[in-house]
Formats: C-alpha cells, sequence, structure tokens
C-alpha cells in the first residue's frame, strides 16, 4: 500500500451496514458522467442499494457546483441516506458539498481513504475523480465505503465539532 499502510480490508458483496436498503444519490459533472454511469450500473446489483441519479444526462459542459448542490440538499431532505458525487479530481464536488452544514463530504481515492472517512468521519458523501480513477477500482473504493459503519466512540464527539 502507498505510504506503509497495512490493513485488513474486505469489499463486500453484499450491502452489511444496519439500515438495510440503502437509498443512494449520485450526480457528476461531464468529467465524471462516464464513472457515474459506470456505477450507476455496477452498485445495485453488488449491493442491495436503489439509486437516484440526479444527473446529469449526458457529457455535455456542466458546472460541477450545480449539481453537488442539488445532491447536498436532497441529502439533507432526506430523499436518500448516502450520495456519491463525481468529477474530473473529486476536489471540486468535495469543497462545495463541505459547504453545506450536516454534509460530511470526503474525497476519496483508495480503499484507507474509504474506509476511514466512514470509520471515523461518519461520511455521507463520497467523492471520486473520475478522471483519476479506473472504473473498476472506482467501484472497489465505492463498495468498500457503502459497507463500512461509522465506528461511534470518541469519534462522535469529534463529528458533533464539526457544526458547533
Amino acid at each position: 500500500m502507498p505510504g506503509g499502510f497495512s490493513a485488513n480490508i474486505e469489499v463486500p458483496g453484499t450491502f452489511s451496514a444496519n439500515i438495510g436498503h440503502l437509498k443512494l444519490l449520485i450526480a457528476s459533472d461531464h468529467a465524471g458522467f462516464k464513472l457515474k454511469e459506470f456505477l450507476i450500473s455496477q452498485l445495485p446489483v453488488a449491493q442491495d442499494v436503489s439509486l437516484l441519479d440526479l444527473g446529469p444526462s449526458d457529457e455535455a459542459r456542466v458546472d460541477y457546483p450545480d449539481f453537488s448542490k442539488k445532491l447536498c440538499e436532497a441529502l439533507l431532505s432526506r430523499k436518500g441516506d448516502l450520495g456519491i458525487l463525481i468529477c474530473g479530481s473529486g476536489q471540486g464536488m468535495a469543497m462545495q458539498a463541505n459547504r453545506f452544514k450536516g454534509i460530511r463530504a470526503a474525497l476519496c481515492w483508495d480503499l484507507p481513504s474509504a474506509q476511514f472517512s466512514r470509520e471515523h468521519n461518519d461520511a455521507n458523501v463520497l467523492c471520486l475523480g473520475g478522471r483519476l480513477i479506473p472504473d473498476g477500482y472506482a467501484l472497489e473504493i465505492a463498495r468498500l465505503w457503502l459497507k463500512t459503519p461509522f465506528a461511534k466512540g470518541r469519534h462522535e464527539e469529534r463529528i458533533k465539532k464539526f457544526d458547533q
């Protein structure tokens, strides 16, 4: 693993968090469109997941803040349980999403970053770089992220401080 990280990480075959069936929101910009479409085609097969695609509907140029806002507002109004945002690097989506109180968007690029963002930070939005992460590996990241429960304990007090 890069940086010397070593962990026993198992990528799930089925969704196993305690919330049962998962309602997942997903959106992208034009640079993340192909990866979004790939994940939409694969996640329901591998997980107990229903997906709500919040756009865009094609690869025409769009502005990522518009789609990040759309997903965050839908998530905060409980139209979904978790969200995935995809742009070229994932960074723009993460930066914009984290402007919303109650959103904990995590830019993830590998399995450890995905696992820790859920386990320690209770991330509710996964941000991916459509131009940086191969489709198959992005699917592994998303599966692990969806499976990983929040550890609670000492992490809960830290998360409460986010919105203070």
